[in-house]
């Protein structure tokens, strides 16, 4: 089996929230670049990138070039084919673009390898479970308003999610009694059962984080983990939130490619391990930091994507749950669908995704 052609384009999808139809920008655009590899037999390979921002271009673009330089050779032969992209990019990575580039490629290559043994990825990875733990993600965004996020919230609730992420580092004036009184009403609207995350996106100083973050532990929320309190690369500041905390502290969507998350785990940074896919550089990166993650006890999450990270989170000894934003969904036929708190794994081989032909027309740009 030999690479034939590489399939690229940009699609623009609404910015909507289908979990609990709280948009927080329902007027905006997510800018996808959908991936697809081709081989002499027939196969395809799909994957996706994004986090181009104004530079999408320049991103499909770069999954072009590395593209044609996979053609001819063996999409089983993975680590070879990648090694192969990484020395010819010479100095242009790790990280930015170039990493935001081979994922995908990495992705579909992986789904290739998946389909010529005919299992489904999970399996081929290790298949830890026939199923996993998800929580909803999206829904209850910084951006809304306290009545907004609460009844956002109750309605998760009432759809059967069991886990749920929220927002603080609150826009405009906010005050740590502000921030502390979103967490509280929040916890009042879902009961004390379902377990609740709260993602600050990097926006905390370490002192603040440590402030607020006791307030809200002070007020009997709960939280099942703090997210992302401080500059992802402040391995010392993290490391202070964590011990000063006894909630959980969960980061590294931030970070890229490997070696960083060394750094992070060595340093004692974070609680639970976060891993994105299009930012360590593709499933053949991720599978290495879950790896490295295990050998200090630490769980692992995922980032966005839920349908490719279901079969990494349900492949390894150490995945705790999927984030399901189901921001992509549109693009692909055949999605997991979560089922009381929980995701099924796939039975189709490879990723089990194709893409959705008339999401694609209708929404390319490029």
């Amino acid at each position: 089996m030999k690479i034939t052609d590489i399939r690229t384009q940009i699609v623009a999808l609404p910015a909507d929230e289908p979990l609990a139809g709280a948009a927080e920008n329902p007027n905006g655009k997510r800018l996808i670049v959908p991936v697809e590899v081709e081989t002499d037999d027939g196969a395809v390979g799909v994957g996706a990138t994004y986090f181009g921002g104004a530079l999408t271009g320049s991103l499909k673009h770069a999954v072009e070039e590395l593209g044609a330089l996979c053609v001819g050779e063996d999409p089983v032969r993975v680590e070879a084919v990648t090694a192969k992209l990484r020395a010819a990019a010479g100095s242009a990575g790790p990280g930015g673009i170039f990493n935001l580039a081979i994922s995908a490629i990495d992705t579909a290559l992986w789904d290739l390898r998946a389909k010529s043994m005919d299992l489904p990825l999970w399996k081929l990875l290790g298949g830890a479970r026939d199923r996993v733990p998800t929580y909803a993600s999206g829904a209850l965004m910084r951006g809304l308003s306290l009545d907004r996020v609460v009844q956002a919230a109750a309605t998760l609730k009432d759809r059967g999610w069991r886990e749920m992420k929220t927002q603080l580092a609150l826009p405009g004036e906010t005050t740590p009694a502000k921030e502390v009184e979103r967490m509280r009403r929040v916890r009042e609207a879902i009961g004390p059962d379902i377990k609740l995350m709260c993602d600050i996106n990097q926006r905390w100083r370490p002192e603040q984080a440590i402030d607020i973050g006791r307030r809200v532990e002070d007020a009997g929320v709960g939280l099942f983990w703090l997210e992302d309190v401080t500059s992802a690369d402040d391995f010392a500041g993290l490391a202070r939130v964590t011990a000063a905390l006894s909630t959980p502290i969960a980061g590294g969507e931030y970070v890229w490619g490997i070696v960083p998350f060394r750094h992070m785990v060595e340093a004692r940074s974070v609680d639970v391990v976060m891993i994105d896919l299009v930012r360590v550089g593709g499933i053949t990166q991720w599978i290495k930091v879950a790896g490295m993650a295990e050998a200090f006890n630490l769980p692992v999450v995922s980032h966005l994507i839920p349908e490719v990270h279901v079969h990494l989170i349900g492949a390894i000894p150490n995945g705790l749950t999927v984030e399901y934003m189901p921001w992509l969904m549109p693009l692909f036929e055949d999605v997991p669908q979560q089922q009381n708190g929980e995701l099924v794994m796939p039975t189709a081989p490879g990723l089990g995704l194709k893409f959705n032909k008339a999401t694609i027309d209708r929404y390319r740009v490029a």
